[in-house]
């Protein structure tokens, strides 16, 4: 390790092209190399669909949006490449830190940063990065345990010098969008916002499933729920909305910023493992996660939560798609299981909460 060299670096690039949910377990990571070094700025380096969640992480000064080709999904165009490199050599940064899931190489941003010009980069590698990255974390997950995301991005913070502080997440919301929130609440009644959706088919608890869990928070709970969603998920929240026989309202592509004041005004949250549950434990929402056994490292983090599965032998597969076919870490969760774990959070929360299910 040469973490002495890093007190040096002021203008320092930290590197995270996955999703919100995956930037946002970074943030302690973040919040501790800001504040490890005086004068220290930050400026992340982000896909477009993790630009949102960067604008409103308060240790975050500046964000560069990339579509890397070396990501799922992202566009190949080697002239545009070229042109962000030299893009990226012009912020003169004085290091850079790549973070990543262990699934996932480093050497490709690390030899952006190298072609950029960046003189010192720290990430975890696999194989030997040799002159590519200057501190080289070796990576021994899987096969020596599997961290939780803000574990692992912390420790690779701590090996740079920066001691951890406060490992909560945190998203800034402003007064406005808090005041837009705030509206949604019912006095007298718990307010659960659910959110069905997810990027990945194997993720996603059932359609009907989640209807069966509104009916049943309206009618035991008297809950007004409201379901959210991206704009490509308006069908699914519609049909979720229908068979559950609701009034509730849908709210289809609201920004990440109102979205976030929307849980932070929540009496629960319930979602699949997905972004919001990862906003609800920034903005401390108290949540139900529907929780796919395809990987373990993503659990809520630092907030009142219930984590339910059904285990199967084909646990942790880390697809996108059930490679069986039968969704049972999801399927076999009974309605039942999901609506009891929201009482039981609700029951903690104090006299208001407390009086309206009694």
């Amino acid at each position: 390790m040469n973490a002495p060299a890093w007190n040096d670096v002021l203008r320092l690039l930290v590197v995270r092209l996955d999703g919100l949910g995956d930037l946002l377990m970074t943030g302690p990571a973040i919040s501790a190399l800001k504040n490890a070094v005086p004068g220290r700025t930050i400026t992340a380096l982000v896909s477009p669909a993790g630009s949102a969640c960067a604008q409103l992480m308060p240790d975050i000064d500046d964000v560069i949006v990339y579509e890397a080709p070396w990501m799922k999904g992202a566009p190949h165009q080697p002239q545009s490449d070229m042109a962000f490199i030299d893009q990226v050599r012009s912020f003169r940064f004085d290091g850079a830190v790549i973070f990543t899931v262990f699934s996932q190489s480093p050497l490709p941003a690390a030899l952006m940063c190298h072609l950029a010009g960046i003189p010192q980069c720290a990430a975890y590698c696999r194989e030997n990065p040799y002159q590519l990255i200057t501190t080289w974390l070796s990576e021994d997950e899987p096969q020596g345990g599997i961290r939780h995301e803000v574990t692992r991005q912390c420790d690779l913070a701590t090996a740079l010098g920066a001691p951890r502080r406060d490992d909560r997440l945190s998203l800034a919301i402003r007064p406005a969008a808090a005041q837009w929130a705030s509206r949604w609440r019912r006095p007298g009644r718990p307010f659960v916002v659910l959110h069905p959706g997810a990027s990945a088919p194997s993720r996603r608890y059932p359609e009907s499933s989640y209807a069966q869990v509104i009916r049943l928070l309206e009618q035991e709970l008297d809950a007004y729920c409201i379901l959210t969603g991206s704009f490509g998920e308006r069908d699914l929240l519609w049909h979720v909305k229908a068979e559950a026989r609701s009034d509730c309202p849908v709210l289809s592509d609201l920004s990440l910023e109102r979205l976030a004041a929307l849980l932070k005004y929540a009496d629960m949250v319930v979602t699949n493992n997905t972004g919001p549950a990862h906003i609800a434990a920034a903005v401390g929402a108290p949540v139900v996660v529907l929780y796919a056994l395809t990987n373990p490292q993503h659990a809520p983090w630092r907030v009142r939560s219930r984590v339910l599965s059904a285990d199967v032998p084909c646990r942790y597969c880390y697809k996108s798609q059930c490679p069986t076919g039968h969704h049972r870490c999801l399927r076999d969760i009974s309605p039942r299981q999901v609506v009891d774990a929201v009482t039981e959070l609700l029951l903690d929360y104090g006299p208001e909460i407390r009086s309206a299910l009694c």
